[in-house]
């Protein structure tokens, strides 16, 4: 399982609540461009239309951009391969609670790139501060039990 994009700031700006795998529509020159590690997640939020999943505002460039078409849009709509069960569960926390569905990552599994998801609340400002502290705490012991 190599991952090809993740989205690092999710983890600091969200507390996630929890993930699942989901299989993306892509088109060829999309998956060479990935498989290159071109695009990003920045941004990106998965939202439930007419019973299926869209993922949005995916960052994704053509592969050369001479061979692809005229009218190809990096940041379009793609659509997320998803069980029914799955995306009725998504349905219910798209409408409130200050939840949000968001990719955390882009990977390849047994051949097929898979995206993975996760269910997530926004931070506070103070919890963005104790996770900064936490993070400089775990750098500073493992100087020191480095140096020993």
């Amino acid at each position: 399982m190599a991952t090809l994009i993740e989205n690092r700031k999710v983890r600091f700006n969200y507390e996630v609540m929890d993930t699942i795998e989901a299989g993306i529509e892509l088109l060829g020159f999309e998956v060479k461009s990935l498989k290159s590690s071109h695009g990003s997640l920045d941004g990106a939020y998965v939202i439930i239309r007419g019973g299926e999943a869209y993922a949005i505002n995916i960052l994704i460039p053509a592969y050369q951009e001479n061979n692809t078409p005229k009218d190809y849009e990096s940041r379009r709509n793609r659509k997320l391969l998803l069980t029914k069960d799955e995306i009725k569960k998504f349905a219910d926390i798209d409408g409130g609670k200050g939840l949000t569905i968001v990719p955390i990552s882009i990977y390849t599994k047994n051949n097929r790139i898979k995206v993975g998801l996760a269910i997530v609340r926004g931070k506070k400002k103070y919890d963005k501060r104790n996770t900064i502290k936490k993070r400089e705490a775990d750098i500073e012991s493992r100087r020191v039990m480095k140096d020993r």
